[in-house]
């Protein structure tokens, strides 16, 4: 479902009723960041590979976004609306099955094969992932915590991206890229809501497998855009809870939960309040960093950037994606 923009229908008021922050987003945070590997088969970053380095955002002047928010559709691969439409041979006589919301990514195809796992390791050699997005040929976009433990505040010491992981594999192992350097929003030093609203950070990959993936652009739209286009919005993760392998309908899943991203066309960005953005797409440990995607002209768009839960269940969060232009030098 396309985004419709303001210059297309009449503009109308949205009023936001305030709100407060009933959660402690350290905590909620912690637990997402540090959800671990499910099977010992995923690639994860070479113990050989050199540490990423860090830098925070007010510190990151001579860093550029190439591309100017723009989406790049390699010649090689076609635009497909279906995520669950399978390219690898495996999947290609499932069974037709009811899915939940959340449909299994099985595409190769762009704009799915721009989306991909962040794969970490912490200072305690513990392993974990979040789910992360091509913005540019060498650049991914995913949150702050899935690379600096809000907790501890200490970086990881080993960071890799996986482009396109279905059932645990990568279309070529060559194409999984190290992280060398790190762009945060935050260090979780400040206020729950200044970590929340900066609950971002930009990885610099070794090697430009956007130009072989494709990437996505990305608008910085106001609170009434975002709000009024309900059921517009797309979203992907890596869930850790999806796919069930012990569900008999997920039975071509061998890899296990976490390793095949689920998306869910249809949600909605429900409130827009400082920056932080309120919405009803399903997520839990492992989507960390997964982009809110809007059709805009036929073409893929990250519109906002998912990070956590509210305690109460009510609703999940996530940034708006203004700092991107900033970084990009608008």
């Amino acid at each position: 479902m396309a985004i419709i923009l303001p210059n297309q229908v009449n503009q109308q008021k949205n009023i936001m009723k305030k709100t407060t922050f009933a959660f402690s987003i350290t905590a909620t945070l912690s637990v997402v960041a540090l959800t671990t590997f499910l099977k010992a088969n995923a690639q994860t970053p070479s113990p050989s590979a050199i540490a990423p380095k860090f830098i925070s955002f007010k510190d990151a002047k001579n860093f550029k976004i190439k591309g100017n928010g723009n989406p790049f559709q390699p010649s090689n691969l076609q635009q497909v609306t279906k995520p669950d439409k399978p390219d690898d041979k495996e999947f290609k006589n499932r069974a037709v099955i009811g899915w939940d919301d959340r449909t299994p990514m099985l595409s190769r195809q762009y704009p799915w094969s721009a989306i991909g796992r962040v794969q970490g390791i912490t200072t305690e050699n513990k392993e974990y992932h979040c789910t992360g997005t091509l913005i540019a040929e060498d650049v991914v976009l995913t949150n702050a915590h899935c690379v600096i433990n809000p907790e501890t505040r200490k970086l990881s010491q080993r960071i890799a991206f996986s482009p396109n992981v279905i059932n645990g594999k990568v279309a070529n192992q060559a194409d999984v890229a190290e992280v060398v350097n790190v762009v945060y929003g935050t260090d979780f030093g400040g206020s729950a809501l200044e970590n929340q609203t900066n609950d971002w950070a930009i990885l610099k990959l070794d090697k430009p497998i956007g130009l072989k993936y494709g990437y996505l652009g990305w608008k910085s739209l106001s609170d009434a855009t975002l709000t009024r286009n309900q059921k517009a919005y797309i979203f992907v993760g890596y869930s850790g809870d999806f796919p069930n392998p012990n569900n008999q309908k997920y039975q071509f899943f061998t890899a296990g939960a976490g390793f095949t991203a689920s998306a869910q066309a249809g949600c909605s960005i429900t409130q827009a309040q400082s920056n932080v953005l309120f919405h009803d797409c399903d997520t839990t440990g492992g989507s960390s960093g997964g982009a809110i995607i809007g059709v805009i002209d036929n073409k893929p768009y990250i519109v906002g950037l998912n990070n956590a839960e509210r305690r109460d269940g009510s609703t999940n969060l996530g940034l708006k994606i203004d700092f991107l232009d900033k970084l990009a030098g608008n």
